[in-house]
């Protein structure tokens, strides 16, 4: 043992302030010192101040200096403190349990003298001694003035002044040692402790003496001659006495015992300068702290241990001593004291059974611990070689199996519990039951099932030592179990068949088929199963037909009792169900076994009657009556509705009831009660009994007469004299009678000597024998024909027809009496008969006799039967099935015919059977059967006689075929060599080898084969070589490989047995240099590690052996032997390694191995190779940069292969290789990539590679339509925009209209954009007049408007007729034309002729009557002429939302000329501010009613599923969702919804303006906490911001919303939606939350990985429908409309639905009556208006 310090208690002091006394409690927790100024601290196990109180002189006036505190002792429950002092007196002091419990004086003893010394032993009085030399016990004096206590603390050693120690035994454990005084030692032993098996001294004479248990001195430890050395002031002793510490100056001197020698051993002392003397020493009670205090007042606090471990980061075992162990849980602080009682040295300590359970060896013992209830034990155990196998599953008791028994040892007990011999080892197969439920009289109640065999359990009482009982099984045996009390066992089999066996009565009981699952259920009898589907309890298991069952969906995985309740956890698919049992049918068994009847009675009483009911009431019944519990037993009989025992027993209770009453005392004790309980129990001979002892005959008749026993009752009259017994025979037989019971009856007239009457009854009775019986007896009857005739026709039909045949000889009517015989089968009568009276009948009853003889298989008896009959052939036949071999010969001899030749055989085979062979020869030949003697001679071995008969009758095949049959039974007897004879002799050499190898007798094959086979020994030395190897007969079949000249054989053969010694002798003898060198590289592969490299280098085979090993794929063992002996060859074998794993295709294992390698560069091109650029760019960046360009080549290349020609043109660019892009342009036939590439990195170079195109374009002869519109794109795509306005001008095709307007427009598209104004002039004045002659006026008009070309605008308007654009273009842009305008629209009137209405109206609105002017117009077919104009005064008054009420109020038309109003008043409404709350929903909505009368007037007219239609109804659906957003914004609930709206409005940004969208969406998700797109959004917002500024959106990153369906290009915005400082706001925001790197800069995604709002799925392009609500794709549950494409998502539906019900929104209730017209009605469910 070792001290290490660990820290100072107590700091000391400049001068002597001595440490008087110290002590550790025996729990371990609380540790005591009392320094000189008599006050006593308080520390805790881990040496923290936690208390202190101060200690009081004998009386208060001698102060507090009178007096020091010589020495302390905690008490041995920790809660007290003895404190001993010079002042003549011991304080003791309560303490508490609780740091900070108050300190109070409990009590005080004075003393005559000052106290010195002080004990506290446990189980003891406290133990002192004074400074007059006694040591007292608080009871009486013992002896002396320096204590030591034993390890066991059963005795005390006092140490003297004058060197004598005295020893006191409290209990001496029947050591027999003396008492007394024990030894003088040289000197006054001030240091003074009491080991396991010594007692050690020290003074100071500077000597430590060991001295014996009888006081001799065993070994002495001199350090007078040390000048270091001071002498010794105190000594302590470890816990297990194992140790022993002492203290002097400066020094703490520690002694082990060392038990194998039986002495003492100094480890090295622990030396502490400036320490001074050590005053007082106290060993912590555990073994693991130990503290010494000082001179100077100084506390220090060390560490005992010989070594600690630490298991799974859990426990922390510390090894204190050889036989103590502390086991300290690391997360509770829990500790263990492990130690052996017997003292013996603890091995390793394991740690078992899921970390709760102990276990350690000793050279003698078995220790075993419950870490949970801190319960040891330590149990004789004799060395198994640590095979044993624990198993822990029970918490009571650990079993243990070793060498086929199993131990069972009870946690806190030493003794083992039970052994038994098993071979079943399985828990599940073993059950134990201790005292887990208590019964009424049952003390020590402790039980064991187990499997004797896999059919057999046997049941044991572990308290008695005896069987109670075995249960043999049809079937094997897989599972079984006791409850609680030990009393039932339920055992599975095999077929799942479940079984209850009750060892009381020893019935067992199938219960159950095909049962998966079953289990007691904890604290009670009840059992719980599964049969398939059903769940099955028995809630009364005494009445095991009685079983409740409910339907289960899955299996029963668990049973859990807690808190009251009882369930059972079955498994339905991917959930866990519950199935609560009933309680209350549990708790009456509990009441029934504790026997509180009364308690059950009530508890029933509560349940209505059901089977299980039932059940529970007559178990009750049986018990109550048992404990003669009779009123309960009544209301249980009440309850089950057996009335007649119910009224028994209530005449008995009151019976009960009047004798308590009476007397005074237990009426169930009185004869009555008694009498009628046993009648009850059907012991009626014990009612007898009980009423004849108090004379009650009258009473035991009246039972008996009750009871219908008249035998009984007339017994009883008859025995006691009783006065009516002839009555009572009158009455038995007038009950006979009347009951039927004629037969009694009969009996009873017989033996009154009624025979007349007798027989009748007899008759009656269906009893024809008895009455015959008599009727022979009684000649009086048989002189009666009448009665004889009826007697015999009553035999007869009962079939008595010997019985009949006495009665008819009795009268003499032979003839029937014959018959009779005959078919009774009484044929020795018949025979008799027939000699007298009918002697020709004889000879034919004899016959008949020997066949009836033969039926009854009595053959021998039938011989001589059919030889009296004359049927020879019948005697012979009898004579051989009785085996009367003789008689059948001599029967047979004398037949004369054919007929008896086939019973020769059979008669010759016994004489073979029986060796008389001549006799069978005899037979066999005169019945015409040689085959079969020849058979027989040769079975025989008789050869020669055999072949002398052989030859006479069987050809040679038969011959041959006999001769192969005997020899392989000879074969089979064992005897080879006459088989082998056999085998030559008809030339089957063959047969013989075959059977010399299927003995395994390889000479004798090989001595054959080699006469009769030479062409195949070696390869029969090969194959008998193989079979001896599979034997392990590994010497023989090295002979048969060497012989056929198979040495590689041997030498594998000796290599997979691992006999590589053998393996090499061979290929070194055999085999060569190669051979050699291999197999020693195989036997070195086998060792590996150094043995490897040792065994190379003995052999100098260590460079052959990496090679070999790196060819052979094996690189496990080449990096083995490269590390250990060969480093330089380390990056070779990376490198084989890693071509290895390229061709096996694990290539990220490849790629490490090739950079080991030292070439990165093969990594790289593996993977181009392989086509994975990923790997192959991050390879080559960080380990090889030079072939990174070869990398992004080789990508690119393949990009080119797969058409994704962006990637690859990305890649060139980044290789810097622009010429490759060019390139593979030029061959993909994509000449506008090419020259694009070119223009931009290779200008150089274009020219020429323009004129390449031309040329190619002029080779392929591209004409016509296609051809110009091809060249158009190219030239667009390459950005010479002037020739692909050239080509687009000069697409021209009549029949196709809309390509034509498509191209000019697009001619007109380029030269604004990208042209000159000059030129875009130009090129507009050519297509104007095209789009006009297309009737294209309003596409021409804008183009006239791009380029200020307002005259020419105004003429495409009129032209077209659309005269309020014409008005507006004049009045807006160029106020001159508006007159122009006037004139040429009156102009028009005049040819329509209405020029009057037209003037009128104009004067009108000319003077701003705009009201009036549209309600004029209404009687007029231009209304909606007036309502355009003046609605397009109210859009410039900035009053949009009165046009759109306009146009809500007298209709929407579908007018083209109208639609850029429309679109017009839109795009205001959603460009202004502030209108994302609750408050702007009617504007939303009118906007939204707006569009959908438009939508509905649209799909009526011509203009129905037009390009302009699909605009409506995409605003249409945006202001739906505007409308709607609002609407759940006024509604607290419906906030998510708001928000997803708004995520969803990030779709439409084409239309909705774009930084508005991002930034409501990103506010929206901010306020509801979803942070990670609330930052994508408001980030992208902010771009959108600086982009905003700078005039252009291109340079925004779109990374964030790739494979979403939010629009990348979207019409820049004119200003800013919000204000600088919010937007300030929202920077810092951004700025602040990816500083904190808290959030994912990634969208949330769904089920099918793409963005949760995207309707377009990322990896099947499929579209899903939007919601109507949120405009989130709707998957699965979903709700659909009648309307084509109208959907919702079913838990925002109905979300929406309850928060309109509860909150009785107006704004939610217009949102769904929209829907509901929109999408043709709502669902079934849905919301009611009314």
């Amino acid at each position: 043992m070792q001290l290490k310090y660990l820290k100072t208690l107590l700091t000391s002091r400049e001068f002597a302030a001595k440490v008087t006394c110290m002590a550790w409690a025996p729990n371990n927790i609380k540790f005591a010192v009392c320094t000189v100024d008599r006050v006593v601290l308080l520390y805790d196990e881990h040496g923290e101040s936690r208390d202190k109180f101060s200690t009081k002189p004998v009386d208060a006036k001698y102060g507090k200096q009178s007096y020091v505190v010589n020495d302390m002792a905690f008490s041995p429950d920790s809660t007290k403190i003895a404190i001993g002092q010079s002042d003549n007196i011991i304080f003791v002091y309560r303490i508490g349990e609780d740091w900070g419990d108050k300190k109070v004086i409990c009590n005080k003893f004075i003393q005559t003298s000052a106290v010195t010394c002080l004990l506290w032993p446990a189980e003891n009085a406290i133990v002192y001694g004074l400074v007059e030399g006694k040591v007292l016990k608080v009871s009486g004096i013992i002896y002396g003035s320096l204590l030591c206590v034993s390890v066991s603390g059963k005795g005390i050693i006092s140490g003297h002044a004058d060197g004598t120690v005295v020893r006191y035994f409290f209990d001496d454990e029947g050591s027999g040692e003396s008492q007394g005084k024990l030894l003088t030692h040289s000197c006054p032993p001030y240091a003074l402790a009491w080991g396991a098996n010594s007692i050690m001294v020290g003074g100071c004479d500077k000597k430590v003496v060991a001295y014996s248990r009888e006081g001799h001195i065993l070994q002495t430890f001199d350090y007078s001659r040390d000048r270091t050395e001071k002498e010794f002031t105190v000594a302590v002793a470890s816990p297990s006495g194992e140790s022993v510490v002492f203290g002097s100056f400066d020094r703490l001197r520690v002694f082990n015992w060392a038990p194998r020698r039986g002495m003492w051993d100094e480890a090295k002392p622990k030396e502490i300068s400036n320490l001074y003397t050590i005053t007082s020493l106290a060993w912590k009670k555990d073994g693991s702290r130990l503290c010494a205090g000082t001179l100077c007042g100084g506390v220090e606090l060390f560490d005992c241990c010989l070594r600690r471990t630490i298991y799974k980061n859990k426990y922390e075992v510390t090894y204190v001593g050889l036989s103590q162990v502390i086991v300290k849980n690391l997360s509770t602080g829990t500790r263990v004291v492990l130690k052996s009682y017997y003292g013996y040295e603890i091995e390793e300590v394991k740690i078992m059974g899921k970390d709760r359970y102990l276990m350690a060896h000793t050279s003698d013992t078995l220790l075993l611990g419950d870490l949970l209830t801190n319960k040891l034990s330590e149990v004789p155990w004799t060395g198994s070689g640590g095979n044993e196998k624990f198993f822990f599953e029970n918490e009571t008791v650990c079993m243990i199996f070793n060498a086929g028994e199993l131990s069972l040892v009870e946690y806190s007990s030493n003794k083992i519990l039970g052994s038994v011999r098993t071979e079943f080892m399985n828990p599940h197969l073993i059950s134990v039951r201790l005292n887990e439920r208590k019964q009424k009289g049952v003390e020590d109640n402790k039980k064991l099932a187990y499997l004797i065999d896999i059919k057999t359990i046997a049941i044991v009482d572990l308290a008695g030592g005896y069987n109670l009982g075995t249960i043999s099984h049809d079937s094997k045996i897989d599972w079984l179990e006791l409850n609680e009390t030990g009393c039932k066992l339920l055992f599975r089999d095999k077929k799942l068949r479940l079984h209850l066996y009750d060892i009381q009565s020893g019935v067992k009981t199938t219960l159950l088929s095909f049962c998966s699952y079953v289990q007691w259920v904890p604290g009670s009898d009840v059992v719980v199963s599964q049969n398939r589907g059903n769940l099955c309890i028995w809630y009364s298991i005494d009445s095991p037909e009685t079983v409740t069952m409910f339907p289960v969906k899955g299996d029963i995985v668990d049973l859990k009792r807690a808190d009251g309740k009882t369930d059972v956890i079955v498994t339905e698919g991917v959930n866990m169900v519950t199935y609560t049992l009933d309680e209350g049918l549990i708790e009456f068994g509990t009441a029934v076994d504790d026997g509180d009847y009364n308690r059950a009675t009530a508890f029933l009483e509560t349940l209505e009657m059901s089977p299980e009911t039932e059940a529970m009431w007559k178990t009750l019944s049986k018990l109550a009556l048992e404990a003669c519990q009779l009123h309960i037993a009544e209301r249980c009989f009440a309850a089950l509705g057996d009335v007649s025992t119910l009224h028994f027993l209530r005449q008995t209770n009151e019976i009960v009831d009047k004798v308590s009453q009476e007397m005074g005392e237990d009426g169930t004790s009185f004869y009555q009660v008694q009498a009628r309980v046993a009648m009850l129990d059907k012991n009626f001979k014990l009612a007898e009994m009980h009423y004849t002892e108090q004379n009650a005959i009258e009473e035991a008749i009246e039972m008996y007469q009750e009871l219908h026993m008249w035998d009984d009752c007339i017994a009883v009259a008859e025995a006691k004299g009783y006065p009516e017994l002839d009555t009572l025979r009158e009455n038995r037989y007038r009950w006979l009678m009347e009951t039927g019971q004629e037969d009694r009856a009969g009996e009873v007239r017989e033996s009154e000597g009624d025979f007349q009457g007798a027989i009748n009854l007899y008759l009656k009775a269906g009893l024809p024998a008895k009455a015959a019986r008599l009727a022979m007896s009684q000649s009086e009857i048989t002189n009666s024909s009448e009665t004889v005739d009826r007697i015999a026709a009553s035999l007869i039909k009962g079939e008595f027809y010997e019985r009949a045949g006495d009665l008819y000889e009795k009268i003499r009517n032979n003839q029937r009496a014959l018959e009779c015989y005959c078919k009774g089968g009484a044929f020795r009568k018949a025979v008799e008969l027939a000699r007298i009276t009918f002697p020709a009948e004889v000879v034919k009853l004899e016959e008949s006799w020997g066949d009836y003889l033969v039926q009854q298989k009595q053959m021998d008896a039938a011989i001589n039967h059919f030889i009296e009959a004359g049927c020879s052939l019948k005697a012979i036949e009898a004579a051989i099935a009785a085996r009367q071999w003789k008689k059948a010969v001599h029967i047979l001899e004398l037949q004369g015919d054919s007929s008896s030749a086939k019973y020769y055989v059979k008669i010759a085979q016994h004489y073979a059977s029986m060796q008389d062979y001549e006799m069978a020869e005899h037979l066999f030949v005169k019945g015409g059967h040689i085959k079969d003697a020849v058979e027989m001679y040769t079975a025989a071995g008789h050869w020669e006689e055999a072949h002398k008969l052989a030859v006479k009758c069987m050809t040679e095949e038969e011959v041959m075929a006999l001769y192969i049959s005997r020899a392989q039974e000879l074969e089979r007897d064992g005897k080879f060599k006459e088989a082998e004879r056999l085998f030559a002799t008809v030339k089957q050499p063959d047969l013989a080898i075959t059977m010399y190898k299927k003995n395994r007798m390889f000479d004798d094959v090989i001595r054959l084969v080699a006469k009769h086979h030479p062409d195949l020994l070696t390869e029969t030395h090969v194959h008998l070589a193989k079979e001896l190897e599979a034997e392990s007969r590994f010497s023989e079949a090295e002979y048969h490989f060497m012989e056929a000249e198979e040495w590689k054989a041997a030498v594998h053969m000796y290599s997979v047995n691992d006999m590589w010694e053998d393996a090499y002798r061979v290929a070194k003898s055999h085999g060569g240099a190669d051979a050699q060198k291999q197999v020693a590289y195989l036997w070195a592969r086998s060792l590996g590690g150094e043995a490897a490299v040792k065994l190379l280098n003995k052999f100098g085979l260590l460079e052959y052996a990496i090679k070999s090993a790196s060819n052979k794929f094996s690189f496990d063992f080449a990096f083995d032997l490269a590390r250990l002996a060969c480093k330089e060859k380390i990056p070779e074998i990376h490198l084989k390694h890693a071509l290895y794993l390229e061709d096996e295709g694990k290539f990220t294992e490849a790629e490490a191995e090739f950079i080991k390698a030292g070439k990165p560069k093969e990594a790289v091109l593996m993977y181009v190779h392989n086509q994975d650029w990923a790997n192959a760019q991050q390879v080559a960046e960080g380990h090889d940069p030079e072939s990174l360009s070869e990398v992004l080549v080789g990508q690119a290349k393949f990009c080119f292969k797969e058409n994704d020609f962006k990637k690859a043109e990305a890649f060139l660019l980044q290789a810097q290789r622009p010429e490759l892009a060019v390139k593979y342009y030029k061959d993909a036939d994509m000449w506008s990539d090419a020259i694009r590439i070119c223009k931009e990195y290779i200008p150089n170079k274009l020219s020429m590679l323009q004129k390449e195109y031309e040329r190619e374009a002029s080779k392929k002869g591209l004409r016509g339509v296609e051809g110009f519109l091809e060249q158009a794109k190219e030239w667009e795509q390459s950005g010479e925009y002037s020739r692909a306005v050239e080509y687009y001008l000069k697409v021209k095709d009549d029949s196709n209209t809309a390509l034509m307007e498509k191209c000019w427009m697009k001619a007109a598209e380029l030269s604004i954009k990208f042209l000159t104004a000059d030129v875009a002039v130009e090129v507009i004045q050519v297509v104007g007049p095209r789009l006009a002659q297309l009737r294209k006026f309003n596409a021409a008009a804008e183009l006239y408007l791009n380029m200020d070309l307002i005259k020419e605008a105004i003429d495409v308007f009129i032209e077209g007729e659309e005269w309020n654009k014409a008005k507006r273009v004049a009045k807006e842009l160029e106020p001159r034309y508006e007159d122009y305008v006037d004139q040429k629209y009156k102009e028009h009137l005049k040819n329509q002729g209405r020029v009057e209405s037209v003037s009128l109206i104009d004067l009108i609105f000319s003077v701003r009557l705009h009201n009036f002017c549209v309600v004029f117009c209404q009687t007029f077919q231009i209304l909606h002429k007036y309502i355009a104009l003046y609605a397009t005064h109210l859009i410039k008054d900035k009053e949009a939302p009165k046009a759109v009420q306009l146009y809500i109020q007298h209709g929407v038309p579908p007018n083209p000329q109208n639609f850029n109003i429309y679109k017009r008043l839109f795009l205001d409404l959603i460009n202004l501010p502030d209108t994302d709350g609750p408050e702007s929903y009617r504007m939303f909505a009118d906007l939204r009613n707006f569009f959908f009368q438009l939508c509905e007037n649209m799909s009526k007219s011509t203009e129905a599923n037009t390009p302009a239609h699909e605009d409506f109804e995409q605003m249409l659906l945006i202001s739906h969702y505007y409308a709607t957003r609002s609407a759940a914004k006024g509604v607290e609930q419906l906030i998510s919804i708001a928000t997803k709206l708004s995520v969803s409005l990030l779709r439409h940004t084409e239309l909705v303006p774009a930084d508005k969208a991002f930034y409501e969406a990103g506010l929206a998700c901010k306020a509801i906490g979803w942070e990670n797109m609330a930052f994508i959004f408001l980030n992208h917002f902010l771009d959108l911001c600086d982009g905003i500024d700078e005039g252009t959106l291109d340079t925004l990153d779109h990374t964030d919303f790739l494979d979403t369906d939010i629009p990348f290009e979207v019409p820049v915005p004119t200003k800013l939606c919000v204000t600088v400082a919010q937007r300030d706001q929202m920077r810092d925001w951004v700025l602040m939350v990816s500083m904190d790197h808290r959030l994912e800069q990634v969208l949330p995604r769904d089920e099918r990985n793409t963005y949760e709002a995207s309707l377009v799925a990322a990896n099947t392009g499929l579209r899903s429908m939007p919601c109507v609500l949120t405009g989130y794709p709707v998957l699965r549950n979903k709700i659909e409309f009648s309307a084509a494409g109208k959907a919702a998502n079913k838990e925002d539906w109905n979300k929406f639905l309850m928060a309109t019900k509860t909150t009785h929104s107006p704004e939610c209730q217009d949102v769904l009556e929209f829907i509901r017209q929109w999408c043709g009605g709502l669902p079934a469910s849905g919301f009611s208006f009314h």
